[in-house]
């Protein structure tokens, strides 16, 4: 499992390099291509302390990818959101990074992906990870 992992960062952190992106930057874009979220949940979902997440907001927002907006229910708080620049690129970001990663069981029949994609999809519904990241088929990824 480690090893699977350090495959996948590597392919989402070439891939992040390549749009220009940090692979914190690709993974705030990504989670935001769902929706908006106010500072607090965006830090619980990215598992990010106040500090970490304000500075990487302030980045993105001085790159005009990201913009924050006042909260309709909290006068006192923000929601973070794509910009139109932003949404356009976490798009096709999101797009190649998934197109990569697809590739890297090319190996296996069609059996055997099918295979690890459920065991895989269980590990992840088992450890109860948020759906944040869409896929462009209107699924979650």
């Amino acid at each position: 499992m480690v090893q699977s992992s350090f495959l996948v960062n590597a392919v989402y952190a070439e891939s992040a390099r390549e749009y220009g992106l940090t692979p914190q930057q690709g993974q705030l874009l990504c989670v935001l291509m769902a929706r908006s979220y106010g500072m607090s949940e965006l830090g619980s979902v990215l598992r990010l302390a106040k500090s970490s997440l304000t500075g990487l907001v302030d980045r993105t927002a001085r790159n005009g990818l990201v913009q924050r907006e006042p909260d309709p229910e909290d006068s006192r708080a923000v929601r973070v959101a794509l910009t139109p620049q932003g949404a356009g690129l976490a798009r096709d970001f999101y797009d190649e990074t998934c197109r990569r990663i697809d590739r890297l069981p090319d190996g296996l029949t069609a059996e055997e992906r099918e295979l690890l994609a459920g065991l895989l999809g269980r590990v992840v519904r088992d450890n109860e990870v948020p759906e944040v990241f869409l896929r462009t088929d209107g699924g979650a990824g």
